[in-house]
C-alpha cells in the first residue's frame, strides 16, 4: 500500500484533484492518505472531503488518516505533496499595502516582485524544514511542490537538499487549453514546447497537426472580444511574438510595461474580461474574503455533484510513472537549469520538460529561448537565484539588490525608496524572518 502525505493538505483545490486523480490509477486502488495541516478545523473538514472522495470512487480499502504532525504524516511516505503557506494574510497583506505606498501596484504578489521576494524569504526556511524531514522519514519520497514563489522555493530545495524534488503549475496546460478553446482546435491533438521560468514560460512551438498556431492566434487577436480576455498576455504576444504561460494579472507584476503609472494600469490591467486582469490586490482580496467564513469552501465542496473526471494536474501522473505502473510521464517542471535552456543561467531554476519513470526525474534539452525573451526571462531567473542565496546567508544586502533589480520596483522607485520599503517590510517580517545581517 503506497503512502502518500499531503503537506499543508486544507489547500482544497489542490488536495481534492491530487487525491481523486491518484484513485483513478490501478496502483493506488489500495492507498494512503495522510493529510497534514496546523489548522485543526481546516483538517478536519479536509479529512471528511477525501473520505468522501473515496467512497465516491469506491476505493473503500484506501486508508486516510489526518494529523498535525508534519513527521507522523512523512514516516515511510512514497510521496509527498506540499502546499504550505508560511505567514497567513496577516502578514502577506504587508506584502501588497507597504509597497503600495511606495506606488508599486500588486496584483498578487506570490510569485516575483518585491512582494513575491519575501514571500521567498519567509517559505524558504520552512520547505528547508520539509526537506530535512523528509530526508529523515522518508528519502526516498517523491516530493511534489505547489507552493508558491514557485522556481525560488524550488531552487533553494534543490540546491541545498539532497531528495527528488520538483514543482508544478498547472498554467502551463491551463494555458494551452485556453488557447484550444480559442482556436477551436482539440486540447490533445495540439503539439507545444514551453520554457522559461515559472509563470514566465513561453510557448516556442505551438502547433495542430503539424500546423504552426502563432498566424491564426494573431489573427484572432485582431477581434476584440479575444485580445479583451487577457489584455497583458496578448499585448506581451502581439509585441514579442511568443506566448506566455501564466495570467494577465500576474504577468502585469513581472516586467516594466504595465503596472507603473496609472494610465497603463487602467489601460491593461482593469477592464479585461479574463479571471484575473489585474486590479490591485486580487488575491489578497479573495483570501480576506474566504477568511470570514474559513469552512465555507469545504461545505460548498461538499454539497455539490461529485465529478470522477480525472483532472489537468500532473501530480497523479508523476506519482503513477515513478511509483505505480511505471508508464513515463512527460511535463513541465521546475528544475535547475543544468543546460536545459542554454542561454539562460546554468544554476537557475527552470520551467521545462521533464520526463517521470521509475528512475526518477529527468531533465530534457529544452533548447534556447529566442533571444529577446531570453533578456526578459534572464533577468528574472537571476534575481530568483541572488533571493536564494540571500535566505540561505540571511543577507539584508542580497535582497536590496534583487529588489532593485526588480523590473516593476525599478521602474516606480529611486534605489534609496527601494531600499526604505524593504526595511519596512523586513520590520513586519521580523517573526519570520529573523535576524538578517
Amino acid at each position: 500500500m503506497k503512502k502518500f502525505a499531503f503537506i499543508g493538505a486544507g489547500s482544497l483545490q489542490f488536495t481534492s484533484s491530487c487525491v481523486r486523480d491518484l484513485l483513478t490509477f490501478e496502483a493506488f486502488e489500495e492507498c494512503e492518505f495522510a493529510l497534514m495541516d496546523t489548522n485543526k478545523d481546516n483538517l478536519a473538514a479536509i479529512k471528511k472531503v477525501v473520505e468522501r472522495i473515496v467512497h465516491e470512487m469506491k476505493r473503500e480499502k484506501c486508508r486516510i488518516t489526518a494529523t498535525t504532525d508534519r513527521k507522523e504524516a512523512l514516516l515511510n511516505a512514497d510521496g509527498v505533496l506540499c502546499t504550505v503557506f508560511n505567514g497567513d494574510i496577516d502578514v502577506w497583506q504587508y506584502d501588497i499595502l507597504i509597497p503600495k505606498k511606495y506606488g508599486i501596484d500588486i496584483n498578487v504578489g506570490d510569485t516575483r516582485s518585491v512582494s513575491g521576494i519575501f514571500r521567498a524569504l519567509r517559505n524558504i526556511p520552512l520547505m528547508l524544514e520539509i526537506c530535512r524531514d523528509i530526508e529523515k522519514y522518508c528519502p526516498r519520497a517523491i516530493f511534489l511542490n505547489y507552493t508558491n514563489p514557485m522556481a525560488m522555493l524550488c531552487g533553494a530545495m534543490q540546491k541545498y537538499s539532497g531528495i527528488q524534488v520538483t514543482g508544478l503549475c498547472h498554467s502551463v496546460q491551463g494555458t494551452v487549453h485556453m488557447l484550444a478553446e480559442w482556436l477551436d482546435v482539440p486540447y490533445e491533438e495540439i503539439t507545444y514546447k514551453c520554457l522559461g521560468v515559472n509563470h514566465q514560460s513561453f510557448y516556442t512551438v505551438l502547433k495542430h497537426n503539424g500546423e504552426d498556431l502563432y498566424p491564426r492566434l494573431r489573427k484572432l487577436m485582431e477581434n476584440p472580444e479575444y485580445y479583451n480576455r487577457e489584455q497583458v498576455r496578448n499585448e506581451l504576444f502581439l509585441k514579442l511574438g511568443y506566448y506566455v504561460t501564466e495570467s494577465s494579472g500576474h504577468n502585469s507584476e513581472y516586467t516594466p510595461w504595465f503596472r507603473k503609472r496609472p494610465d497603463l494600469i487602467a489601460r491593461y490591467c482593469t477592464d479585461g474580461t479574463g479571471w484575473n486582469p489585474g486590479h490591485f490586490a486580487f488575491s489578497l482580496e479573495g483570501r480576506t474574503e474566504r477568511k470570514k467564513n474559513p469552512l465555507k469552501q469545504y461545505d460548498d465542496w461538499m454539497k455539490k455533484e461529485f465529478s470522477h473526471q480525472k483532472s489537468m494536474e500532473y501530480a497523479a501522473d508523476i506519482f503513477n510513472a515513478c511509483l505505480g505502473d511505471g508508464k513515463p510521464f512527460i511535463f513541465n517542471g521546475n528544475v535547475i537549469n543544468h543546460g536545459s535552456i542554454p542561454n539562460l543561467p546554468d544554476d537557475a531554476c527552470v520551467e521545462v520538460p521533464v520526463v517521470a519513470d521509475r528512475m526518477g526525474f529527468k531533465t530534457t534539452i529544452a533548447g534556447p529561448l529566442p533571444d529577446h525573451i531570453a533578456i526578459l526571462v534572464n533577468t528574472t531567473a537571476r534575481i530568483e537565484s541572488l533571493v536564494v542565496e540571500a535566505a540561505m546567508h540571511k543577507s539584508r544586502e542580497m535582497v536590496y539588490r534583487a529588489t532593485y533589480m526588480d523590473p516593476l520596483s525599478s521602474a516606480v522607485c529611486s534605489l534609496e525608496e527601494i531600499k526604505r520599503m524593504c526595511d519596512e517590510l523586513f520590520e513586519v517580517n521580523a517573526d519570520f524572518l529573523g535576524d538578517y545581517k
